[in-house]
C-alpha cells in the first residue's frame, strides 16, 4: 500500500531519518548520495523506512 504522508509528515520522518544517518546509523539502501538528508529522501521514496504515523483522527 503506497504511503499516504502529507508534506509535514514527510518533512518530519525525512528529517528524524537524516539525523539518524549523520550520527552513524546504517544506510538501507544502496545510494551514491552523501548527504544525510538526500540519503534519507531517497530511502522515504523507496518505501523502506519503518516509521509510522499515528494521526489524531484514528487513521
Amino acid at each position: 500500500m503506497p504511503r499516504t504522508d502529507n508534506r509535514y509528515e514527510r518533512a518530519r520522518i525525512i528529517g528524524a531519518r537524516a539525523l539518524q544517518v549523520a550520527y552513524g546509523a546504517p544506510v538501507l539502501i544502496d545510494t551514491e548520495q552523501t548527504e544525510p538528508i538526500l540519503i534519507a529522501a531517497e530511502e522515504y521514496d523507496s518505501d523502506v523506512l519503518p516509521f509510522t504515523v499515528r494521526r489524531g483522527d484514528g487513521s
